[in-house]
């Protein structure tokens, strides 16, 4: 099978995208506006871009109706802050409450029932029930159209990092105590721990 991008609607490519890139780690970015307002949401376009400078990346996409740019985003180009917490099997239902659209002002921690902890770099609260939250200030922004399907990619540099002592050990993170959770198509998700193996790259 052949398929041409161009001759599908949007959702269609989303749908091919999500379906095809898996599984995706999940950006639980917090952030605040000007008037002090926070907001946490989660993104599963999300990746790693190097060590040094220690960048990180995240996209949001436009709204699918009308094609505005989310709180996220507009709360990032406000202050030019944001943090991704890391979201274990321990809070994933919760991450799940803040997934959904709400009126502005609401505050998503509150929400969810998760705790706000002050972060030591930026305005931004961290999730406190995060085993790994990385504070980071924005290094670059692109948009991509400003339509439904439309997106940005956020770069942020990476400022401070909070790790759960549980989970650190000898300069590593533990796996097994992190316990991520990954995004696959759909409403589904996957524990990597189920079916991790060990394969030695080849000198």
């Amino acid at each position: 099978m052949n398929i041409r991008p161009e001759e599908l609607v949007w959702n269609e490519r989303y749908k091919l995208l999500i379906g095809s890139i898996l599984p995706r780690p999940i950006a639980f970015v917090s952030t605040i506006n000007d008037n002090g307002e926070s907001n946490l949401a989660p993104f599963s376009f999300y990746t790693a871009i190097c060590a040094d400078p220690m960048l990180v990346c995240f996209s949001p996409m436009r709204n699918g109706v009308s094609g505005e740019k989310k709180d996220t985003l507009k709360n990032i180009e406000e202050t030019n802050e944001f943090v991704i917490n890391v979201v274990s099997g321990d809070i994933v239902e919760r991450m799940n409450v803040t997934a959904q659209n709400v009126p502005g002002g609401v505050d998503e921690f509150d929400l969810a029932g998760l705790t706000k902890k002050k972060s030591s770099m930026v305005s931004a609260y961290r999730v406190g029930e995060s085993k790994v939250s990385l504070e980071c200030v924005l290094h670059d922004l692109h948009h991509y159209g400003d339509v439904p399907g439309s997106g940005s990619l956020v770069v942020g540099r990476v400022v401070a990092a909070h790790i759960d002592e549980a989970a650190f050990d000898s300069g590593r993170i533990r796996t097994e105590v992190l316990k991520p959770i990954g995004r696959m198509a759909g409403q589904v998700y996957t524990n990597p721990l189920a079916e991790m193996f060990e394969l030695e790259r080849k000198s």
